[in-house]
């Protein structure tokens, strides 16, 4: 897919991005506070969940969010289901999208754009094609138009569609309908971020297998190339 950045993607959105998560990080301190007190006295250390994700460019970078789960394991020291781990303070923070505030800092650092495609995880980019991959030819971003056409909620193929139909054309007035829709979807109807029945999003890789679009076979060689890619990388 051919693509032509113009002049808003080019020389003003990076320019927003690093005025805004600073707006964001020196206004919202107070929250930022609050938040990383309640987590340590509710869920214990660390603060903050980072973890790794394929950046522009395939450029894997560590991606900060408050924690929302407990590390509590079973008899052999296993951790529990997602679903067993997710307090109710854990998915309130979810459902506000408050465990999303530290990504402020990632934007800053350049890793990310406040409206772009969602940074998924290695697992999941190893079983993308080609042309999904060229989703990672832009910043990641806090939000973008899949998030606020289902979110989760949507399959996987939707989801990934909507990432390159944001990457056609990247304008102001098209950033700017995202961040409202995201507010709105965000804070005022408190959307959840979940698919339906389940703590945490289903990894790509499942899905394909689930759906039988992949084999056993292949599924097992792209893990196995995610957790190569991954331990390539020093974060």
């Amino acid at each position: 897919m051919e693509r032509h950045a113009g002049f808003y993607e080019r020389y003003i959105k990076r320019m927003f991005d690093i005025l805004c998560s600073l707006f964001v990080i020196i206004i919202f301190c107070w929250l930022y506070v609050i938040i990383a007190a309640m987590v340590r006295i509710k869920l214990g250390s660390p603060v903050l969940f980072q973890q790794p994700r394929p950046g522009k460019d395939e450029k894997i970078f560590k991606m900060y969010k408050f924690r929302t789960m407990t590390d509590k394991k079973d008899a052999y020291g296993n951790l529990l289901p997602d679903e067993a781990r997710l307090t109710e303070f854990g998915k309130t923070l979810r459902n506000t999208s408050m465990d999303e505030l530290p990504e402020a800092f990632n934007i800053l650092k350049g890793e990310m754009s406040f409206i772009g495609p969602r940074p998924l995880l290695v697992r999941d980019m190893v079983f993308m094609t080609d042309k999904q991959r060229q989703r990672h030819n832009v910043r990641p971003g806090l939000s973008g138009l899949a998030q606020v056409n289902g979110r989760n909620a949507i399959d996987w193929e939707r989801k990934l569609d909507y990432d390159l139909e944001y990457i056609k054309d990247i304008t102001f007035l098209g950033d700017m309908k995202i961040i409202l829709k995201t507010l709105s979807k965000a804070i005022i109807k408190q959307e959840g971020i979940t698919e339906e029945g389940m703590a945490t999003a289903e990894d790509y890789g499942d899905y394909l297998l689930n759906k039988r679009l992949v084999d056993k076979e292949e599924y097992e060689i792209k893990q196995a190339k995610a957790r190569k890619l991954l331990a390539l990388v020093d974060l």
